[in-house]
């Protein structure tokens, strides 16, 4: 009885009646989830378009139907920045691909210490800046071409003295430096006269002008569509003025090693007055101007006036073709175009036949197979005639400008890794700059700007450049393949551009003060992997190379954009932050920086 009545007070207990209460409910959420009516099914999705954005077809075929996307337009204000809030503050930081640098804001090069002159050049010293190089005393935003072409600022060519090369051909008035005619044109008329059917600007579109003087010669090829690169040592200001004047040039020289240039370059190097011994060493230098002219392409070499130069008199005496030279040229195979008082004019040849008709003891020696001539990075001269590709690559390229976008036969010779599709990638990456360029111009009004002197750091098959002239923005672009990627070089000379291979870990070879415009698209990312330098080694050169109110536009990861604009705000720079076109959730941004002056 006891049991039993104990179990009957347990059921009245409240506990068991909230247990018994919810029993119910439990049982019928099982037979909702169990046995309800299926749902209704969903509404159809309403049709959508996306447009695609990507450079493959749906098979994944190339195809050059595809859009790059559109820019916001550029704000005023904010494209302007705030000079408040941007002159940079202390403790920056940087990535170098390790560890976070802090750093205070870079200071200004100290006056008294003889390596940070104002127009320290590179060339002449491995050192490297870790400071803001200054500008001269009353520096002017540089003249607007094609004026400059004609007169530049006094103030912004810090060296007072003109040097011995460039007196007589540069003259002072008011605060400016002035180019006299020179007699160019009629020099340029007498040489057209001595080479038959000679077409500059069609057939002849890149020349090279050794140790130039002020880039006369350069400068007055320009109305022809000739684009004239011109060269010399740091030991004199030549380069210096042919910069300033908007001209095509850097600084190198005939030496010891190979130029940065790839074989069969230029169409036409010229050699007036330029101070080059020719057949010394067994005319080692002259066979490197063999390496980069072109199959078919002219030397034309100028001997007034170096007799001078006891070291130099014995290649011509008072005969000049009568000498060590002339010999030389027709042991390499030239062929003598015309000679008429100091100038000469050979033309290279453009097929073999003629090096393998050769003695075999002749001199000098045919180069063995092993010597790449595209081999160019700290490459030493060797005394060896380069064959010409037996394929005839180099010599049968396109006129010009059908040339910009023909895809050249040596686009299949370099080393790259694709193989069957490069021809599309060569369409494709032009058709890719050419829209985003015209982005540029409508959203950041690029042809307001004063873009003369442009600078692209990683060029590429030079498809920003072919941009740039085919929306008819008057400047010539420097295009840089950096020496840790695929030596597309042969490719842009063929494309009739100009450029030049670079490690960015040291310093460029130009004056300061050279730029208008920098393009650096992917070029921190690559660098940073590299792990050679920090970033701002290479910032730090940029700035050095940069115009006061020049600008530089840098496309990268979002990641290394941040770690840029720390350093970009502890130079001084204004930085404007922008999405590219594919919108702003896509994992690449456009950092906009000005150098003001």
């Amino acid at each position: 009885m006891m049991t039993i009545k104990s179990s009957f007070d347990l059921l009245k207990t409240p506990k068991f009646i909230t247990i018994t209460a919810s029993i119910p409910f439990l049982l019928l959420l099982f037979l909702i989830n169990h046995h309800s009516p299926p749902p209704l099914n969903p509404p159809p999705l309403l049709a959508t378009v996306v447009e695609r954005m990507g450079v493959l077809d749906d098979t994944g075929a190339m195809t050059l139907d595809f859009k790059v996307g559109n820019f916001t337009s550029l704000d005023e204000e904010e494209h302007n920045g705030n000079d408040n809030d941007n002159k940079g503050s202390m403790n920056h930081s940087y990535y170098d691909g390790g560890d976070i640098v802090k750093f205070d804001k870079y200071k200004v090069c100290d006056h008294n210490d003889s390596f940070y002159y104002y127009d320290y050049v590179p060339i002449q010293c491995d050192r490297v800046l870790d400071c803001l190089l200054p500008r001269p005393t009353d520096y002017k935003l540089s003249i607007r071409w094609p004026q400059s072409r004609d007169e530049v600022w006094l103030s912004n060519l810090p060296r007072n003295n003109l040097s011995e090369y460039t007196k007589g051909k540069v003259a002072i008035k008011g605060d400016k430096y002035v180019f006299p005619d020179d007699e160019t044109q009629e020099y340029l008329r007498r040489i057209s006269q001595m080479i038959p059917g000679i077409a500059l600007g069609d057939q002849i579109r890149v020349a090279l002008d050794i140790n130039s003087g002020i880039a006369n010669f350069g400068a007055s090829l320009m109305q022809f569509n000739v684009t004239t690169l011109s060269i010399a040592n740091g030991h004199d200001n030549q380069i210096q003025f042919a910069l300033e004047r908007g001209v095509p040039a850097m600084l190198a020289e005939f030496s010891t090693h190979r130029l940065l240039y790839p074989s069969q370059a230029f169409d036409l190097i010229h050699c007036s007055n330029c101070r080059v011994n020719w057949t010394h060493h067994d005319g080692i230098l002259l066979l490197e101007a063999n390496r980069i002219l072109r199959a078919g392409g002219y030397f034309v070499w100028v001997a007034q006036s170096v007799n001078k130069e006891k070291h130099l008199q014995d290649q011509f005496n008072v005969h000049p073709y009568n000498t060590d030279m002339e010999a030389l040229a027709t042991r390499i195979c030239w062929e003598v175009v015309s000679k008429e008082g100091p100038v000469g004019i050979w033309r290279k040849p453009l097929y073999n036949t003629c090096y393998r008709n050769r003695d075999v003891i002749m001199q000098p020696p045919i180069c063995n197979s092993t010597n790449d001539p595209d081999n160019i990075w700290s490459v030493g001269l060797t005394s060896c005639i380069t064959l010409l590709p037996e394929n005839g690559y180099g010599g049968n390229i396109s006129r010009w400008p059908a040339r910009l976008h023909d895809p050249p036969h040596r686009l299949w010779s370099i080393n790259l890794d694709a193989y069957l599709s490069r021809k599309d990638i060569f369409r494709a990456e032009s058709k890719y700059w050419h829209d985003i360029i015209e982005g540029y111009i409508r959203a950041f009004h690029w042809k307001e700007y004063n873009l003369r002197n442009v600078l692209d750091m990683r060029a590429g098959f030079g498809g920003f450049a072919a941009a740039l002239f085919d929306h008819q923005i008057d400047c010539w672009v420097m295009n840089v393949v950096p020496v840790n990627e695929f030596n597309t070089l042969p490719v842009l000379y063929d494309r009739g551009l100009i450029g030049v291979m670079h490690d960015w870990c040291e310093p460029f070879n130009t004056y300061p003060r050279t730029y208008d415009l920098l393009h650096a698209a992917g070029l921190f990312s690559v660098e940073q992997k590299r792990r050679k330098c920090n970033i701002s080694t290479i910032m730090l050169e940029m700035d050095r190379i940069l115009r006061p109110g020049g600008r530089v536009y840098i496309r990268d990861s979002i990641t290394v954009i941040a770690q840029v604009q720390e350093i970009v705000n502890a130079m001084g720079w204004i930085p404007a932050l922008h999405d590219n076109g594919e919108g702003p959730h896509a994992s690449w941004k456009i950092l906009i920086c000005e150098k003001r002056l």
